[in-house]
């Protein structure tokens, strides 16, 4: 007798497993319809492209978190355009920083924490990994707030509370009981949500001379508050859970292809790195341009109405619907939720792999539940946590404040360790950074180190 029909099969696990029949179904059937485009050079080429697009791309779209899309919304409604520039700024040096991460990843065939506790004090590698868990866990609070307050948006008198419990069972259901293929998939489809915001952009009939202008001259006003903004702009694209997040997705990769054993992921090839390379940087890219097009549309709508305070993604959203139209605030609002279903996972994520291989349990979500307690107990109390938060009355923008400190403090640390392991021939072989790459490594820990600094010291 087959083993998924064994009369003592629990009738639970049979009911939890019809909605990723469902799922998978729904992926296969858009593979299909793909396949049977007419082929030409056209078709052919971005086929290829998206076959190679994965983790990068949904690491770089992940980044844009509703928290994230909050702080876009408030760089746009307060400034207007004059902080376009960050979005092209951040682009480069995001981008190394992540092809650093995922060059890591596929050359040991470890996650980032593995690698930091075999080469440094554990003790680093544990306070890394707490901070870590902390500031996701505040960010996973305030993202499900903020998609709720979406929900309410596009249809009121939703129950705010029972959608933030559906949102954490959902997202639950996707990570423990999706195999990771199909998990793969599933994110690597809702990225495109974030093309909402370019046609957000589009639809707010933008001055393209007076935008393209302010992004490629760079401006600042040295007072507390904007300088607050930029240093919260700049740890929330440059941010550590994507550290984490991205080594171990590439191991990810590495296993569900057969490489099952640490002997057989170490090393690795041009064919490898390149396409990892064209993963990550159009992830970033992705991730960048939806910065510029969140800032540009508070910019050109928002600020002009002299609306610039924005708390939340939703908050933003809202306060387009006049001046915007139904359209331009449907697409805000649905790409929260959106943005929300993919960010949310990735965080949890990223803080069950840190702190599994901090302290060497089994890890990975390639595995089964019963395979890996410790990895899904972490994810399964990281959204309880963030659950929590909204039902205790803890006010969405303290949550990133407390964030914001404890990504201050990590995000240096960790880039610093990144540049040294990714610098170190006898841990990266052949493919070791380049020279420019290193300084240029050495550069964004200086740069997050100040800013992170300036984040403590402007909020004490």
């Amino acid at each position: 007798m087959e083993p998924d029909k064994k009369p003592g099969k629990d009738l639970m696990e049979r009911i939890a497993e019809a909605p990723a029949a469902a799922l998978d179904a729904t992926l296969q059937e858009t593979e299909s319809l793909a396949n049977k485009l007419p082929i030409g050079k056209p078709v052919a080429s971005t086929r290829k492209y998206w076959n190679i697009l994965g983790p990068g791309l949904t690491t770089g779209a992940a980044d844009d978190d509703p928290s994230g899309i909050a702080t876009y919304s408030q760089a746009g409604a307060q400034y207007g355009f004059q902080l376009l520039w960050l979005s092209a700024f951040t682009f480069p040096l995001q981008a190394i920083v992540q092809e650093m991460c995922a060059r890591i990843g596929i050359v040991t065939g470890r996650g980032l924490a593995a690698n930091i506790r075999a080469h440094f004090s554990s003790k680093v590698v544990y306070g890394c990994a707490l901070l870590l868990f902390a500031a996701n866990a505040f960010n996973i609070g305030a993202d499900l707030g903020a998609m709720a307050k979406a929900v309410q948006l596009l249809h009121r008198g939703t129950s705010y509370s029972l959608v933030v419990i559906c949102f954490v069972i959902l997202t639950l259901f996707l990570q423990i009981l999706l195999p990771y293929a199909k998990y793969a998939k599933y994110l690597k489809w809702l990225a495109m949500i974030l093309l909402a915001y370019v046609a957000s952009a589009i639809l707010s009939h933008l001055n393209w001379g007076t935008v393209l202008h302010k992004t490629l001259t760079p401006s600042i006003r040295f007072n507390k508050d904007q300088l607050l903004l930029i240093c919260a702009i700049l740890g929330t694209t440059i941010s550590p859970y994507l550290f984490f997040w991205q080594t171990s997705q590439e191991v990810e990769e590495e296993i569900v292809s057969g490489e099952t054993s640490l002997a057989s992921r170490q090393g690795s090839d041009k064919k490898t790195i390149k396409n990892m390379r064209i993963d990550t940087w159009s992830g970033i890219l992705l991730s960048n341009i939806i910065m510029f097009s969140i800032i540009a549309v508070c910019g050109a709508i928002l600020f002009p109405k002299g609306i610039t305070h924005i708390k939340t993604a939703a908050e933003a959203a809202g306060a387009l619907r006049p001046f915007a139209g139904n359209l331009t605030y449907g697409l805000f609002a649905t790409g929260i939720i959106g943005m929300g279903l993919l960010a949310i996972p990735v965080l949890a994520g990223s803080s069950s792999y840190a702190l599994a291989e901090s302290f060497k349990k089994h890890e990975g979500l390639y595995r089964k539940f019963k395979q890996a307690h410790a990895f899904y107990g972490i994810i399964i109390v990281s959204m309880l946590v963030g659950l929590s938060l909204n039902f205790i009355g803890l006010d969405p923008i303290k949550a990133l404040i407390y964030a914001a400190i404890a990504n201050g403090i990590v995000a240096p640390v960790v880039l610093v360790l990144i540049v040294i392991i990714s610098s170190n021939r006898h841990i990266m072989g052949d493919w070791t950074n380049r020279r420019s790459t290193t300084w240029l490594g050495w550069g964004v820990a200086g740069i997050m180190g100040l800013a992170g600094l300036a984040a403590i010291y402007s909020i004490f």
